[in-house]
C-alpha cells in the first residue's frame, strides 16, 4: 500500500492598496458556495464584518463562519499562522481545506507575501502560491498607481487585476 502525500493547498493572495475594494470583493467572494472549506487570513478583522453574521475583532485567533470558511488573524508572522493553521487540520482540531486566502493591508508589499510562502520549505511543503489578485480602484486607481510605490508593487506582481469600483468611475466620467 503506498502512500501518497496529500496535494498542497493552494493561496491565494489578495491585495491591493487602501481603500481599493478589497475586503468588498472578499466578502462577494465568500457568499461562493465553492469556497466553503476556506481559510482566510486577514491583518485583522476592521469593522467591515467578513460575513452575513458581521464578524468582529476577536480574541480567538481563529473564528469559523457560518458558511464554513475560517477567518484567523496575523499575530505575528504569516509563516507561524499557516503552520497553526496545517497543524489544526492535521490534528482534526479544524476540518480540511481546500484553499487559503490572505488579505494584505494596502500599504503591503506582496511580494514579501509570496516570498514566505514560497521561500519557507515547511510551508512549501504543504502550501502553494496560486496566485496573487490586486484591487485597483477604477476611480483613483491612476492617480493611486502614480503616488505610491506600494500601488505599484502590487499592481507589478498581480496575476490578476480586478477594477473595482467601475460604476463610479463611469458616472464621474459623465459628470
Amino acid at each position: 500500500m503506498s502512500m501518497t502525500p496529500n496535494p498542497a493547498i493552494p493561496i491565494t493572495v489578495l491585495t491591493g492598496f487602501l481603500g481599493s475594494g478589497k475586503t468588498t470583493l472578499l466578502k462577494r467572494l465568500l457568499d461562493d458556495p465553492a469556497l466553503t472549506d476556506t481559510a482566510v487570513i486577514i491583518n485583522e478583522f476592521g469593522e467591515v464584518g467578513i460575513d452575513h453574521l458581521l464578524v468582529e475583532s476577536s480574541d480567538d485567533s481563529i473564528i469559523e463562519l457560518s458558511d464554513g470558511c475560517l477567518c484567523c488573524t496575523v499575530r505575528g508572522e504569516l509563516v507561524d499562522t499557516l503552520a497553526m493553521l496545517m497543524d489544526g487540520v492535521q490534528t482534526g482540531r479544524i476540518k480540511p481545506l481546500k484553499r487559503v486566502v490572505i488579505e494584505t493591508t494596502g500599504l503591503a508589499d506582496p511580494a514579501l507575501v509570496m516570498q514566505s510562502v514560497m521561500g519557507n520549505p515547511v510551508i512549501a511543503q504543504d502550501f502553494e502560491l496560486d496566485g496573487v489578485v490586486t484591487v485597483v480602484d477604477a476611480v483613483n486607481g491612476l492617480s493611486t498607481l502614480d503616488n505610491h510605490v506600494e500601488a505599484r508593487k502590487q499592481a507589478a506582481v498581480a496575476d490578476r487585476l480586478i477594477l473595482a469600483k467601475a460604476s463610479l468611475a463611469d458616472a464621474a466620467a459623465i459628470a
